[in-house]
């Protein structure tokens, strides 16, 4: 039996941050993990999509190059090359968390966990079974592609993004059925790989958890792209035939695609570890109940990231497994989401941060709302990105800044400064007060703020 201050159920972005910063607090640590470091998020999410957006937009900026003054002839996809280029940098930063474990003296324990008593983990392996003692215990098993009977998976016609990630080719027809993030990004980089694309969702707007003006643009956006976007549809089901997909609407309409990618959700890895013998409390749908210091209801015993179901976000998970690790050195360290980033990879990008439009309507909160379009930024023309906008919601009262929500060029590089407003509620006042360099992607923020009392220079 190995004896350990905590042990780690789980080496996603939540297990292996938990793992280090742990060991950083002075804990001996050993992390388990069955699969590969790094999780979803570096193997078969995060990571491997925005390899393939990045080689996508490297080919649409090459087929632009006129634009630029550039003569380029024959430009192509390899997209087996995209796939290759994708590979070797997931497999660069899965060999650097094991090095950053190694360093931080964390020992990796290869196997399936499950949790035998509050301080007891059974670890199943090629060589038997073990037994890991400690005083604490974080559970951070993650999530998996929300499957539904009737859409028929089979991991071959009718898949999920872990399966689209690893194409030997590009489908001449995509049926993408779910319009959020992960169906939303895969979408246009299918599409501008040369599929025909198909989104189909049964919510009335694809993004429907963004502001509106921000999922109006995005869907905006898709159809620009020669995607065809079907919301407030409801698919019946999804079935094989004859080599393809063949998926039956409620409107009576028959899609039939080389490849439909099941995109409709996560749903929570919380089987089979042990936490229901444990008496450890879980909703209805599996998520594992915690408190702010992100323990459950079993002293010793916590959850962190997707397992938990608050916020499914790479950084979410990291920055709660933190929280935890702090939490069992003896620090009092709590987990709040009121100002928690989001990062989408559309084309153009999303991101956003605190309250949409749609979230202060149902609070009844005055605002005032200012909108800034990247097309008057000198230095989106300058780069030929001009679509989107930077949109800032505050108090019409106090003048703190409840929400900003970014479509644009780097919007995902731009959201760190309002996420830093958001959570030290500055006022539109001190934001403006701020100056920002030129010519740059961010003065857009600063225009956006501006507009707010009206006052925006270059609009």
């Amino acid at each position: 039996m190995s004896k350990y201050d905590v042990a780690v159920l789980g080496a996603g972005p939540g297990g292996y941050v938990a793992a280090i910063r742990a060991a950083q607090l002075g804990q001996n640590v050993c992390l388990v993990e069955k699969d590969q470091l790094g999780g979803t998020c570096l193997n078969r999410g995060c990571i491997p999509t925005k390899a393939l957006i990045a080689s996508v937009e490297a080919f649409t900026l090459a087929q632009r190059l006129t634009e630029f003054g550039v003569e380029a002839k024959d430009v192509s996809a390899n997209f087996s090359k995209m796939i290759a280029r994708k590979n070797k940098i997931v497999s660069r930063l899965r060999a650097g968390v094991g090095y950053l474990l190694k360093r931080g003296k964390v020992d990796v324990v290869e196997g399936t966990g499950r949790l035998h008593s509050p301080e007891m983990i059974m670890v199943d392996s090629k060589n038997g079974t073990s037994e890991i003692k400690a005083e604490s215990i974080i559970i951070a098993t993650g999530s998996r592609p929300l499957l539904f009977p009737t859409f028929g998976y089979n991991g071959n016609t009718i898949i999920t993004s872990d399966e689209a990630l690893d194409f030997s080719d590009v489908p001449d027809t995509l049926l993408v059925v779910g319009g959020g993030v992960i169906g939303c990004e895969l979408a246009f980089i299918f599409a501008s790989l040369g599929s025909e694309v198909t989104v189909v969702d049964i919510m009335p707007t694809v993004l429907p958890m963004e502001d509106p003006d921000v999922s109006s643009a995005v869907e905006s956006s898709l159809k620009n792209h020669g995607i065809d976007v079907k919301c407030g549809v409801k698919i019946e089901k999804i079935t094989e035939a004859d080599g393809k997909a063949k998926a039956s609407l409620d409107t009576g309409e028959v899609i039939i695609t080389d490849k439909a990618l099941l995109s409709v959700g996560r749903q929570v890895n919380s089987e089979g570890i042990g936490i229901r013998e444990l008496g450890i409390e879980t909703n209805n749908r599996g998520e594992i109940m915690v408190n702010d210091k992100m323990e459950t209801n079993i002293p010793g015993v916590y959850g962190i990231g997707d397992v938990v179901g608050n916020i499914m976000l790479a950084h979410v998970a990291s920055y709660e497994g933190m929280v935890a690790a702090h939490n069992i050195a003896g620090d009092k360290k709590r987990m709040t989401y009121t100002a928690v980033p989001s990062a989408i990879f559309t084309m153009p990008e999303v991101a956003g941060v605190g309250l949409n439009e749609n979230q202060i309507k149902e609070s009844g909160r005055e605002v005032k709302i200012g909108k800034f379009p990247f097309r008057a930024s000198g230095k989106a023309l300058a780069i030929g990105q001009t679509d989107g906008f930077v949109k800032i919601i505050a108090d019409a009262e106090t003048d703190v800044i409840l929400g900003v929500h970014i479509v644009g060029p780097n919007a995902t590089d731009l959201i760190p400064e309002p996420t830093l407003a958001v959570r030290t509620q500055l006022t539109v006042e001190e934001f403006v007060d701020t100056i920002h360099a030129h010519p740059t992607l961010a003065e857009a923020l600063a225009e956006a703020a501006e507009a707010v009392h009206g006052k925006s220079i270059h609009m």
